[in-house]
């Protein structure tokens, strides 16, 4: 089993005018290919910046973090666009192209890499029946429910093969209903795909879907157990 993420005492501080902030006080976190983890913390318990560093939108003030083996404390800026190119992203609001079909939504993603234009439509349709869509893939977000507006969103991060998904509050735009369903086909995704998956809460009820649970206090991991 290979190792997709590992963090060894990873800090990371900013600056509030002339007052540091450390963020993240010596982070140490291993998560393995098939992984199912939750990341879970209040807000200003760090788990955000931690997910921007895991996520290749920042890099770390001091310790090594290595995604997918790579040390991205080490990279350029054009380097970091590579890796996050690798990471499958879903977040809390869709951010899906309202003039866009569902299919289209999910092509758009593939348009920076070196697929046909055939090749990405038949990988479109074919992660959106993955997801439930089969029969909605033509309409637009706002002909979609909330439910499967998300599914869209996670159908479009796994456009790319992604080592991983990090998902950032999933369920955090939809009821609580739709909140069950987003997260049984994350679960499905997890077991029967293989996908590995990183989720960012604060929903203790939502960490708990995870497999393993890592609690964030004040910038640092309190506890890291099994579910």
């Amino acid at each position: 089993m290979s190792t997709i993420v590992e963090a060894i005492d990873l800090r990371k501080t900013y600056m509030l005018g002339k007052i540091p902030v450390e963020a993240l006080r010596g982070i140490n976190l291993k998560v393995d290919s098939g992984d199912f983890i939750s990341i879970l913390g209040p807000s200003g318990s760090g788990k955000s910046t931690l997910l921007n560093l895991i996520g290749a939108l920042d890099k770390p003030t001091s310790g090594t973090l290595r995604v997918g083996g790579v040390n991205v404390g080490r990279l350029n800026d054009n380097r970091l666009s590579e890796v996050r190119l690798k990471i499958g992203f879903v977040f809390q609001f869709f951010n899906l192209i309202p003039r866009l079909t569902a299919k289209a939504n999910v092509e758009l993603a593939m348009s920076i890499s070196n697929m046909s234009v055939a090749e990405r439509s038949r990988r479109a349709a074919g992660l959106l029946n993955v997801v439930g869509l089969k029969d909605r893939m033509h309409h637009k977000p706002a002909e979609l429910s909330g439910g499967q507006q998300q599914r869209v969103a996670i159908a479009r991060a796994l456009a790319n093969k992604p080592k991983f998904l990090l998902l950032d509050e999933p369920t955090g735009n939809v009821d609580s209903k739709t909140a069950l369903e987003v997260m049984s086909l994350i679960h499905k995704l997890n077991k029967e795909n293989g996908v590995s998956i990183i989720m960012v809460t604060h929903d203790q009820k939502l960490a708990r879907e995870a497999r393993r649970t890592v609690h964030m206090v004040d910038g640092e991991i309190e506890s890291d157990m099994v579910n």
